[in-house]
């Protein structure tokens, strides 16, 4: 059974699968976040529960996503500056990850289907030091979209814990066109989870 934690005002906790988002002291508590959000489970200070249990952070209460930049599988350079504008589906991903796998090619699918919408996916590849082995998981999945090469886990250690758990693999943040953390979700995802999120993130005024 999950088990959410309490957060912070503005906050996201990580639990066994499942980040909820909290606006206020008195937040979410086990109940909300369970099977995506039992039916009754409150939605005080403009949350919309979406994507596997997960919430939208109200506008006023997003914190910066942290400075993220480097090289991608193939040694190019990439960066999440150079996409604000855009709705960025953040995904943290190792070729090792079962789970990531078994979100691999929905994560794509979407990937394709929403680009038109303004959104637009970025990788984070952990715990491969041999970029050979992730470039191998991203031609079996077709995966169209860069991955920073991110080995040692050190890009996630620029977020609070709370926000994003370094341990919780796979992980995904969605940021939205301002360059803010909207929701998180820990644990994979599928296409059918993660687009009525993206759906209101996208049409939100930029």
């Amino acid at each position: 059974m999950r088990r959410a934690v309490r957060a912070a005002a503005a906050g996201l906790a990580v639990a066994a699968g499942c980040v909820l988002v909290g606006l206020a002291t008195d937040g979410a508590d086990g109940r909300d976040g369970a099977a995506g959000g039992a039916a009754g489970a409150d939605d005080r200070a403009g949350t919309v529960r979406a994507a596997a249990g997960a919430a939208v952070v109200d506008p006023a209460a997003r914190q910066d996503a942290p400075v993220l930049s480097g090289e991608d599988l193939d040694g190019n350079p990439v960066g999440l500056a150079e996409l604000r504008g855009q709705v960025v589906v953040l995904n943290v991903w190792g070729s090792w990850c079962g789970p990531c796998r078994a979100e691999a090619d929905d994560l794509e699918l979407l990937s394709r289907q929403t680009r038109a919408d303004g959104v637009r996916f970025l990788g984070i590849n952990i715990r491969d030091p041999d970029r050979a082995a992730a470039r191998s998981f991203v031609r079996a999945h077709d995966v169209t979209f860069p991955s920073l090469h991110d080995p040692a886990g050190e890009l996630l250690l620029r977020f609070p814990p709370a926000l994003l758990n370094p341990q919780a693999i796979p992980s995904t943040l969605v940021i939205d066109r301002r360059g803010r953390i909207a929701a998180g979700i820990g644990g994979a995802v599928t296409a059918e989870q993660l687009r009525p999120l993206l759906a209101r993130l996208a049409g939100e005024p930029s």
